[in-house]
């Protein structure tokens, strides 16, 4: 039913074509300046790059999702954070055209959450909290896996970006398969992933998760996290780099007390 959609965006393959290196908008939010460059040519399609205040996102108008969001995460703004209560602003983005972008409709009784890429928990005011609930932030996200796995992913990331201070953390989904589902016009990706980058360490490493609530959780090199989604996704780092596996927390997968109070 899709096959004209996945022969337009075909993210798995692999052979990585080589892409022009683009200057990022919005520098910050990226480990040296350098945001994530597309290797596939085909994941390019009605790509738009945006910007918010304390994260950027890379829109795809062909899948209306992310093709990831990028934060450069401090732990003094984490500490503002922690006193906003959630707001669940969610909004379609009007800076993208009506026919690239996902709208409330869209997920509407669908059966999936609206997922974050960059979470609502790390917004450190209300301005950049009602940025986070634009929904170029998100992905059809199944229910279970967004509460008993990826809150804990990202209350994980939170704890460690504490004690180091900094990270850069780039967060997106991946489409694998040739079955994959659409809500509404929204394609939705059959894996998560989360880069986690140290500058004190000099190391980085990803958690890669498919889309279901009782998935295992793979911990991979940010090399081969790369090779699989067609992106290089921290293109300052040499290979020896991407190849050096950064300590990430273990993830307990459980079932929050209050599901309607996790800060994802």
């Amino acid at each position: 039913m899709f096959r004209s959609l996945l022969a337009r965006i075909v993210l798995a393959g692999a052979m990585l074509a080589a892409g022009a290196a683009q200057a990022a908008s919005c520098p910050v939010h990226y480990l040296d300046g350098r945001a994530p460059e597309i290797r596939n040519p085909k994941l390019a399609t009605a790509t738009r790059e945006l910007c918010y205040g304390v994260f950027g996102v890379m829109h795809s108008g062909v899948t209306r999702t992310p093709l990831w969001s990028a934060e450069y995460l401090r732990a003094d703004n984490l500490e503002r954070a922690e006193g906003l209560d959630r707001d669940n602003a969610f909004h379609a983005e009007p800076r993208l055209p009506q026919g690239q972008r996902a709208e409330l409709s869209d997920y509407a009784r669908s059966g999936f959450d609206r997922g974050h890429l960059a979470p609502n928990g790390n917004m450190p005011d209300r301005r950049t909290q009602r940025e986070s609930f634009s929904l170029a932030n998100m992905v059809p996200q199944d229910g279970a896996h967004n509460r008993h796995i990826w809150a804990p992913i990202e209350q994980a990331v939170r704890k460690m970006a504490r004690r180091e201070g900094e990270l850069y953390v780039i967060t997106g989904p991946a489409f694998l398969g040739t079955s994959l589902r659409k809500v509404g016009n929204v394609l939705v990706p059959s894996h998560l992933y989360k880069v986690v980058y140290s500058p004190r360490q000099k190391a980085a490493a990803a958690w890669f998760v498919e889309n279901r609530g009782d998935a295992p959780i793979q911990v991979i090199p940010v090399a081969e996290l790369e090779r699989i989604v067609g992106i290089e996704l921290l293109p300052s780092l040499s290979q020896q780099q991407k190849e050096r596996m950064l300590r990430l927390p273990k993830i307990k997968q459980r079932k929050p007390r209050n599901a309607n109070q996790e800060r994802t």
